[in-house]
């Protein structure tokens, strides 16, 4: 079992920056790829951001492409996402989480094994 508690998320003007952070339970987390996904109101879960358990591949949803960056510090059981360029779209709930698999299935919802609680992410116009 690896638990996820996530933090970083709050208020911010549109063009502002947030930097949310994910860190882990278990030094297990080192083997596992790992994904943000957001989820605004009304809508579903969808995906962001993901990076292999090595850190040396990353996946972006076309939305965030050139914004958001994602990085993880293994020796640290963290991983980041690096918010810039906020738009009030990206208004959502902002979750972790952790897969055994790699390439492009990251980008998929059920192949996620563990969740954190989500963080709020609010940007005003």
């Amino acid at each position: 079992q690896v638990q996820l508690v996530e933090s970083g998320g709050g208020l911010v003007q549109a063009g502002g920056s947030l930097r949310l952070s994910c860190t882990a339970s278990r030094r297990t987390f080192s083997s596992y790829a790992m994904g943000w996904f957001r989820q605004a109101p009304g809508k579903g879960r969808g995906f962001v951001a993901a990076i292999n358990w090595s850190g040396g591949s990353t996946y972006y949803a076309d939305s965030v492409k050139g914004r958001f960056t994602i990085s993880r510090d293994n020796a640290k059981i963290a991983v980041y996402l690096q918010m810039n360029s906020l738009k009030p779209e990206d208004t959502a709930v902002y979750y972790c989480a952790a897969a055994p698999v790699e390439g492009s299935l990251l980008k998929e919802v059920i192949w996620y094994d563990f969740w954190g609680q989500g963080t709020q992410v609010t940007v005003s116009s």
